[in-house]
């Protein structure tokens, strides 16, 4: 069944940021911008966006805007950052786990193979039907925009200390790190068990054994020096490795037309850049986990075609378990461009 956090109530317009003034006219203000993993532009995709989001809203707005970063969950988990989110006039970047608490159909987007490649992914969600109402949804139940889909470093890649992995079998008896409940039912799916652990405890946890491997693009791997604890690099490509950048609601609205425009212009901008500089960076942070004694699989297109033909009819039925309208799934697959889930 679909969590939702605590309705809280938005902060009145007349507080948003002591931004307003007579004239519709709007101060200098400063609005936080939160977000997972360390303030690295070599290794985390994430804060490239940030740091770049940054100084084009500064530049677009005239310094009306600024932004203050909180990369390393500063401001909180997941959750707490969202709930701030909604009740203060603040930006973050989200991850399924803050999200799908809300929207609990935002999973669809995360159906294994449903991209071929980026291409595929950035078209989904920059103009489907099915992305749009998520966002609609979103700003209904939450008061919450979503304002971009920021890619963090990849598709995403199985890895473990145990043994190496290259179809779905060799998942048994093992024990993994999920991000959130549907990553669980991937690995069940498989025969692996599964945990949600937040990110900032995953090292630990594969370090000591709490879990033998985890799911996440190359990027996240390298920045969270996960190739310390983990032997093994399967990259099957099952899902496109993305994150939100969202923002209050009320705080946007009341932003006069000519700041809001600069403000979504930046953030456009910004997300372009932050495309370009993952899918150039994506070879060459397997290389670098490679060099720092990682063994790399590339499972074959017969291996990749058994891991769909698992993991697609059971994270559907999943979906369908957490009471998720077809109609979601049928707009997503339209959008996508497939017909069916087994074509």
């Amino acid at each position: 069944m679909r969590q939702k956090f605590a309705p809280k109530r938005l902060i009145s317009a007349c507080l948003i940021g002591s931004a307003l003034m007579a004239g519709n006219a709007l101060a200098a203000t400063t609005i936080n911008l939160s977000y997972n993993g360390a303030p690295d532009l070599e290794k985390n995709a994430v804060h490239v966006f940030a740091t770049n989001l940054k100084e084009l809203v500064e530049e677009k707005t005239k310094d009306q805007i600024q932004l203050a970063l909180y990369p390393n969950s500063m401001l909180g988990e997941e959750q707490e950052r969202m709930e701030q989110t909604m009740s203060t006039p603040s930006l973050n970047v989200a991850s399924f786990a803050g999200v799908s608490p809300l929207v609990d159909e935002i999973f669809v987007s995360a159906i294994p193979f449903l991209f071929d490649d980026f291409a595929a992914a950035r078209s989904f969600f920059d103009k489907g039907q099915y992305w749009q109402e998520v966002g609609d949804v979103l700003q209904e139940r939450a008061g919450i925009d979503m304002l971009a889909v920021v890619e963090e470093g990849g598709f995403l890649a199985f890895t473990n200390n145990k043994k190496p992995i290259s179809r779905p079998e060799d998942f048994q008896g093992l024990r993994f790190r999920a991000m959130d409940p549907s990553q669980v039912a991937l690995y069940e799916a498989f025969g692996a068990s599964g945990t949600p652990i937040p990110w900032t405890e995953t090292y630990m946890a594969l370090r000591t054994g709490v879990a033998d491997g985890q799911m996440n693009p190359p990027m996240y791997i390298a920045l969270g020096s996960l190739h310390e604890v983990q032997k093994y690099l399967t990259l099957a490509n099952i899902q496109y490795s993305n994150q939100f950048l969202v923002g209050n609601s009320e705080m946007i609205a009341n932003w006069d037309e000519e700041i809001r425009s600069a403000f979504m212009e930046a953030v456009a901008e910004a997300n372009h850049n932050a495309r370009e500089h993952n899918e150039d960076q994506v070879e060459k942070r397997i290389a670098y986990l490679e060099e720092q004694g990682m063994e790399v699989i590339r499972p074959p297109e017969e291996d990749l075609a058994a891991f769909r033909n698992i993991g697609q009819p059971a994270y559907l039925k999943w979906l369908k378990e957490r009471d998720i309208e077809q109609r979601w799934i049928d707009m997503a697959l339209k959008d996508a461009g497939v017909s069916s889930l087994l074509d």
